[in-house]
């Protein structure tokens, strides 16, 4: 990858395929490579992106959207500020900055009542935002929705991960098909399969040619994962020779990222 190309990669999912731990790990990859400009950002309402990687975060996007949402209803915006402008300057107070990297969560909003001028201003904010950093990683939800919102709708990468589950294929699909429904521009599309056996590897080469994207490797189960998350210590400590972090290093490399 060229140190002046801005690359935006989207890692999607059935929950509990272990997309975040896919997600979380690239992170790691790119990191030991010495990639300091980066945005992460956990699109998954779930929000689980921050205790895999041990980064306490106070507030959310979701937060700062319910509040511009109240003061929009109660006519309280001061009449020389805009609306972008208002977000823009909240999103950025809770753009946690990290030494390494930095880290938006999207949480989630209250649901009462029509977001859709603010999502649509906060996608403007978040595309600006994004155009800052060589690398923008984000864990996303398996309906891929602040995707379908955005404003530069090209994605270069979307990375979709699946476990060795009938349903984990059968979402691997729907994201697939529903991708081409909201017009994403997508350059590569590749699947993941994540604690996989070997002997399992050939049915995600299988599946990934039966629907038409890149298959990327598969990622064995790994007891340092396991127990880092179970003793909530962070991905981003594991021993280098961890096997699912040599998996990840791997697809890492052959995407040409590092």
């Amino acid at each position: 990858m060229s140190r002046s190309e801005k690359l935006v990669i989207a890692v999607a999912g059935k929950g509990g395929t272990g997309k975040t731990t896919i997600a979380a790990l690239i992170l790691r990859t790119l990191i030991d490579a010495g990639v300091r400009s980066i945005l992460l950002v956990d699109a998954d309402p779930d929000s689980n992106l921050p205790d895999v990687l041990g980064v306490k975060v106070e507030r959310t996007v979701g937060d700062v959207t319910n509040e511009l949402k109240k003061a929009i209803d109660k006519g309280g915006l001061p009449p020389t500020l805009s609306k972008k402008d208002l977000l823009e300057y909240n999103v950025f107070k809770v753009l946690k900055e990290l030494p390494t990297f930095d880290l938006l969560v999207m949480g989630r909003t209250e649901g009462e009542g029509c977001y859709c001028m603010v999502n649509d201003v906060l996608t403007e904010v978040v595309d600006t935002l994004s155009k800052n950093y060589a690398i923008t990683l984000m864990d996303m939800e398996a309906g891929l929705e602040h995707l379908s919102r955005r404003t530069d709708r090209d994605v270069d990468y979307l990375i979709i991960v699946t476990d060795p589950s009938k349903m984990g294929f059968q979402t691997t699909s729907r994201i697939k098909k529903l991708a081409g429904e909201v017009h994403i521009q997508f350059k590569r599309m590749f699947l993941v399969g994540n604690k996989f056996s070997p002997q399992q590897e050939d049915m995600l080469y299988k599946y990934a040619k039966e629907i038409g994207v890149e298959p990327l490797g598969v990622v064995p189960y790994d007891e340092n994962v396991f127990r880092y998350n179970l003793e909530g210590i962070s991905l981003l400590s594991l021993p280098s020779d961890s096997p699912a972090l040599v998996a990840v290093r791997d697809m890492v490399k052959k995407m040409g990222l590092i």
